[in-house]
C-alpha cells in the first residue's frame, strides 16, 4: 500500500497571530511556522500504519512557496519516504490544493490519502471533502481511529453524538482528528537522514492546474479587546444593567 500524506505550513500554534499594520493579512515576517498540528498527526498515522506492515511507502506533499521544503522535510524526518512539493507564489485556497492534491493523486496511485482535518490558519476544513468529491473516493473525516484491511479501511469518527464508524473501500481519503494519536519527537539522527530523501518539486502549470483565488480577502483585523468588568451593588443594579447597557435581557 502507498499512502499520500499533504501537509501545510503555518504559524506555530504557540505563536500569538497578529494582523498585519495594513490589514491585508496575518503577518508572518520572522514569525515561527511549523507543521499544521492535525497534518502532524497524518503523517504519524501513516508511520504507524508502515511500521505495522500495512504501507510500503509513504510520500509527503505539500503545496505553496518554497519555505515549505522545510515542513516536507520534518515530514521525512518523522519517518516519510520521499517528499514532493507543488511551489506556487499564488495563496492557495481549499478547492485549488484539492485540484492540485488530485493531480498529484492521479500520478502517484495511492491506496489512502491522509491529511489533517483543518489547517490551524484558516480552519476550513474543506480539502478533504472536496478531494474525495474530485476523485469519486469513499472518504472518512475526523478519524479518531483508523484499521486497514483487505481492500477495506475502517474509520471511527468524532461525532456530535457520539462516535461512529465507518467502512470504506480502498481507495479512500481520511481525514485526522486530535484524539487519533500522539506525533512522535523527531530524532537529530532522523533530521540529518531526511536530508537525503528525495523531494521532486512542481509548477501547478505541470500538473495542468488552475489556482488562482475565486475569493478576495478585503481586510484581516484583530477582534476588539475585551473591556474591564465591574463590579455591582446590588441584584437591581445587575438586572438594570443587563437590561439597559448589554440588552442581554
Amino acid at each position: 500500500m502507498k499512502i499520500l500524506v499533504a501537509v501545510k505550513r503555518v504559524v506555530d500554534y504557540n505563536v500569538k497571530v497578529r494582523a498585519k499594520a495594513d490589514g491585508s493579512g496575518v503577518e508572518t515576517t520572522n514569525v515561527k511556522m511549523s507543521m499544521n498540528p492535525f497534518d502532524e498527526i497524518a503523517v504519524e498515522e501513516a508511520i504507524r500504519l508502515q511500521e505495522a506492515g500495512t504501507a510500503k511507502e509513504i510520500v509527503a506533499i505539500s503545496l505553496g512557496i518554497a519555505a515549505c521544503q522545510d515542513t516536507i522535510r520534518t515530514a521525512l524526518a518523522m519517518g516519510a519516504d520521499r517528499g514532493i512539493l507543488v511551489e506556487t507564489e499564488v495563496e492557495l485556497q481549499p478547492l485549488a490544493v484539492a485540484k492540485l492534491l488530485q493531480a498529484v493523486v492521479d500520478q502517484e496511485k495511492p491506496d489512502l490519502v491522509i491529511l489533517g482535518k483543518q489547517a490551524i490558519d484558516d480552519d476550513a476544513n474543506q480539502t478533504g471533502q472536496m478531494l474525495a468529491a474530485l476523485l469519486g473516493w469513499p472518504q472518512g473525516t475526523f478519524a479518531s481511529k483508523v484499521e486497514v484491511g483487505a481492500g477495506t479501511v475502517n474509520v471511527t469518527r468524532e461525532v456530535d453524538g457520539g462516535l461512529e464508524t465507518v467502512a470504506l473501500k480502498l481507495p479512500a481519503v481520511v481525514t485526522t482528528d486530535l484524539r487519533l494519536n500522539e506525533p512522535r519527537f523527531v530524532k537529530l539522527p532522523n533530521i540529518m537522514k531526511a536530508k537525503k530523501k528525495p523531494l521532486a518539486v512542481f509548477k501547478p502549470a505541470d500538473l495542468g492546474v488552475d489556482v488562482a483565488p475565486r475569493l478576495i480577502t478585503l481586510k484581516v483585523q484583530e477582534p476588539p479587546k475585551r473591556q474591564a468588568g465591574i463590579k455591582v451593588d446590588s441584584v437591581a443594579t445587575l438586572v438594570d444593567k443587563l437590561h439597559n447597557e448589554a440588552h442581554a435581557i
